[in-house]
């Protein structure tokens, strides 16, 4: 058989990283991304971790007010560093110092954090970045480990780099042939011979949903685990699903240029839920599920029998990360943004998934649009294209959660999203006349899937992490510009 599709989903990329699940070293992992605009507080969803069986947690940035929930509670901890930070970290080990003291020492002496890892950068070598980081990336990781090492953490706290599966490659279309990409092949030698050297570990991302999203010939069970896709017969070795090919495809890599000890972490894997075709519930849960059963198991891969940990991504959907990979990035979470359950998962032993305790929302009330209001109103476009440039309507999309449901349903879930989004200010349900606020659930019946939010209220919840809840829209400089783009397309769908 052809392996053109093996090829799609050992280099297929991703945005960036986002929460999932492990049991390597014992326990489950994933990941918790804070990029929303109304966060869950940190308490309620270390809470949710503990509840749920999960052990080790990794964030993608040391944000206080999520480091100090997960003081002395037992679970295990890796640190991100964003990419933004290579630059000044990489210039001065002064600056690193200063960084391992704010968001690492502090936290493990005052709050009892149980840090294991910082994760410096986070899929820094992506295709997409060209150069941006090449140069930066090595020097931050060696600062980073001095300044651990002279905070008296060395052995403690081992550090890492997350990296995407585009570093490396096969000329051969299997995993045997496995080495890192030509252009940074001699990068990946420095940094791989400064994790072994250091005790470190490699963290790779491995995404079979992308790999899927692609290539419209790519054979869908490939990215599951039931085995029952036709193996790819790599010599003595069978491969039916993704997961596998695609980590041993990076230990072949390894082995190939001296580094077949080195320790590999799965970062982060998963599916998305809405947003794509693709992304849906029913997938979702067979995706995770069959993770969940290999990693309780305690299953390797044919080249590493060992388990690795696995973090699943994600634990939460957030509403503010960027969608220019797709309007599935804000959909990964095992959960809703409220930590309410998307759908069942067995945990093991004969325990199920349970959603967050203690959620406090605004009132049930919600915007929508006017019974007396027209879809031919001149107004209506440049209201729709405002509510979506400033909240998230990635649900309407086609092949959506929302994406089947009728104009005025399209106007007032995107109006309902600004108005929640505005934490239900009564000038946030203006849209020159076109609205009303009514306290009956607009969300149809007919349609399961497709929810007309609520959002939490902040004022109730302030556990919650003292960062702006905005922060994640000021991380993209292209947030507006893609959510323009968005809002545009969906105009065009909604007045037609």
């Amino acid at each position: 058989m052809g392996f053109r599709f093996l090829l799609f989903f050992l280099l297929c990329v991703t945005s960036e990283g986002v929460v999932r699940a492990v049991l390597g070293a014992g326990g489950l992992a994933c990941n918790w991304g804070t990029r929303s605009t109304h966060p869950l507080p940190p308490k309620i969803v270390v809470k949710l971790l503990k509840d749920n069986g999960f052990s080790k947690v990794k964030l993608f940035e040391a944000d206080a007010g999520a480091l100090q929930a997960l003081g002395r509670s037992g679970i295990q901890v890796m640190v991100g560093i964003p990419n933004d930070l290579l630059a000044p970290l990489a210039s001065s080990v002064t600056v690193a110092e200063k960084w391992v003291s704010q968001n690492v020492s502090s936290y493990i002496s005052k709050n009892g954090v149980d840090i294991r890892y910082v994760a410096v950068g986070n899929e820094p070598f992506l295709t997409a970045y060209k150069d941006t980081f090449l140069q930066t990336t090595l020097p931050a990781l060696q600062n980073i480990q001095a300044a651990l090492i002279k905070a008296g953490l060395g052995r403690q706290v081992k550090v890492t780099i997350p990296i995407n599966a585009d570093v490396y490659q096969t000329d051969s279309g299997l995993p045997s042939g496995g080495d890192f990409r030509s252009d940074i092949r001699t990068l990946m030698m420095s940094i791989m011979k400064f994790l072994s050297d250091n005790n470190g570990v490699l963290t790779i991302n491995i995404y079979p949903f992308l790999s899927l999203q692609a290539d419209p010939d790519f054979p869908k069970e490939y990215a599951f685990f039931n085995n029952t896709a036709m193996p790819v017969v790599d010599g003595s070795i069978s491969y039916t699903n993704v997961l596998d090919a695609n980590f041993d495809t990076c230990i072949a890599a390894l082995e190939k240029n001296g580094f077949s000890k080195l320790p590999v972490i799965v970062g982060e894997v998963g599916w998305p839920t809405d947003g794509d075709p693709n992304a849906n519930i029913q997938d979702a849960r067979r995706f995770n599920q069959g993770l969940l059963n290999r990693i309780l198991a305690g299953q390797g891969t044919p080249k590493r029998s060992a388990a690795p940990d696995i973090y699943i991504f994600a634990l939460i959907d957030e509403d503010a990360k960027s969608v220019l990979p797709g309007n599935f990035e804000r959909h990964w979470g095992m959960f809703n943004y409220d930590g309410s359950l998307k759908y069942p998962l067995d945990m093991g032993s004969g325990k199920s998934l349970v959603p967050a305790k203690g959620v406090k929302y605004l009132p049930r009330q919600w915007c929508v649009m006017s019974p007396d209001a027209s879809t031919s109103d001149p107004n209506l476009a440049q209201s729709i294209d405002y509510a979506c440039s400033h909240a998230d309507c990635t649900s309407l999309g086609n092949g959506s959660s929302c994406g089947m449901l009728d104009a005025k349903s399209n106007v007032s879930y995107a109006f309902n999203m600004y108005f929640q989004t505005m934490d239900q200010r009564n000038d946030a349900c203006n849209f020159s006349g076109l609205s009303v606020i009514t306290k009956t659930d607009p969300t149809p019946t007919q349609n399961g899937s497709c929810r007309f939010q609520i959002m939490i209220d902040l004022e109730k919840s302030r556990t919650r992490s003292p960062a702006s809840p905005a922060a994640g829209l000021r991380e993209h400089s292209s947030y507006k510009v893609a959510m323009g783009l968005l809002a545009l397309v969906l105009v065009s769908t909604l007045i037609n």
